[in-house]
């Protein structure tokens, strides 16, 4: 695929290096001369452009990107790149950095953002998911979808143990994607049988979390 970053700090580069290694087309637009450092990631196309230029983005082949990343540290800039990588170029996928998780109600399809990724939220889930058992922690949201992914453990005295995954009255808008046991990233199969301890990974809309706890018997 071919990605655009909007943004070379230190998040934006760091984002780049990790593409460039699964063999991803990168390119990054930066109109900061501090921060415009092709040598850092050589392997990438380097544009010294406002991203938030309409003329800016034409010239540097936006409208080539499968991808648009924006992650500078400004919630306005970001904003503006989402929209005009939307709107203007029809950008298939528009994923944008929320510094100030304040602004998070923002980062939705009206502006362009198909997924936001807020820094302190996703933290702050990360702690969550490491100490919580038997309860839903929200590690994602998917604008595009308007769908969260969330994770839940199964306490060691859940009444699931044994149980099939076909016997999982799920509600509509909600998918068991993952399980993750012990060191093993398995793909539920309806015969596949639930353990304790076992890390559920859903997608599902917010208005349903509560039915999927219920479900899984932790209601």
């Amino acid at each position: 695929m071919r990605i655009a970053i909007a943004g070379a700090g230190a998040v934006g580069r760091s984002i780049a290096q990790e593409l460039l290694g699964s063999s991803h087309e990168v390119m990054l637009i930066e109109r900061d001369a501090a921060h415009f450092e092709p040598s850092t990631v050589e392997q990438a196309e380097w544009v010294h452009a406002d991203a938030c230029e309409l003329s800016s983005l034409e010239d540097a082949g936006i409208q080539l990107c499968d991808v648009v990343i924006a992650a500078t540290g400004d919630d306005k800039v970001n904003l503006v790149v989402s929209l005009l990588a939307k709107t203007e170029f029809a950008v298939r996928r528009v994923v944008a950095r929320v510094n100030d998780p304040t602004n998070e109600w923002l980062f939705t399809e009206a502006w362009g953002v198909d997924v936001a990724v807020s820094t302190p939220r996703m933290l702050a889930a990360m702690v969550e998911e490491a100490v919580t058992v038997g309860d839903l922690v929200r590690l994602m949201t998917l604008r595009q979808g308007q769908a969260n992914l969330v994770e839940i453990t199964l306490p060691h005295d859940t009444a699931l143990a044994g149980q099939a995954v076909s016997e999982l009255a799920l509600p509509r808008d909600a998918a068991l994607v993952t399980i993750l046991r012990g060191g093993r990233v398995i793909v539920p199969q309806p015969d596949d049988p639930f353990e304790q301890g076992d890390e559920l990974l859903f997608v599902a809309s917010a208005d349903v979390e509560q039915e999927i706890r219920t479900a899984l018997g932790l209601a």
